[in-house]
């Protein structure tokens, strides 16, 4: 019997990013993670919360939380100077690729973001990353905006709060 997870993630989060990296030793022990993209923003509006990020207190835990903890596990870990952006695009875009692309998109994207300190909200560093993922950017600017798609990350992002 195969042992799956569900994984809900954001790539803006950095506790998204680290868990990301250690799931790919877990998967060598046979452990299947199904990845749902949700938009965390989303989930602290549907939860009536303020988000951490804008409490400087848990903001500042947080950073050093994460900090501590890719130092342990000898992760590559920059806190992105951008923190937080609007992941809308970039979670509509993993939905809209295809398959096959998925786990390359994630480990370019989360670097850039989490190791590079990309500014992500801008189009022309999420283009070049999307050239390094092979994926046209025009088809995926388009695909992005598809109301399916949409609705999708609307519905896992509710799946998650529930």
């Amino acid at each position: 019997m195969t042992k799956s997870i569900d994984f809900y993630f954001d790539i803006i989060s950095p506790y998204s990013y680290l868990a990301h990296k250690k799931i790919k030793a877990l998967r060598k022990k046979g452990i299947h993670f199904n990845y749902k993209p949700i938009l965390v923003g989303g989930l602290h509006n549907l939860q009536g919360i303020t988000p951490p990020a804008f409490i400087k207190p848990k903001l500042n835990h947080m950073i050093n939380d994460c900090i501590l903890f890719a130092k342990k596990d000898n992760f590559e870990f920059i806190w992105n100077s951008n923190f937080p952006i609007n992941s809308l695009s970039l979670m509509r875009g993993y939905l809209f690729i295809e398959n096959d692309k998925k786990e390359l998109y994630l480990d370019i994207m989360f670097d850039g973001y989490w190791k590079d300190n990309l500014d992500l909200s801008k189009e022309e560093n999420l283009i070049k990353l999307l050239k390094k993922c092979n994926i046209d950017e025009n088809i995926f600017l388009e695909g992005i905006k598809d109301p399916k798609i949409k609705d999708k990350l609307k519905s896992v992002t509710k799946e998650a709060h529930d």
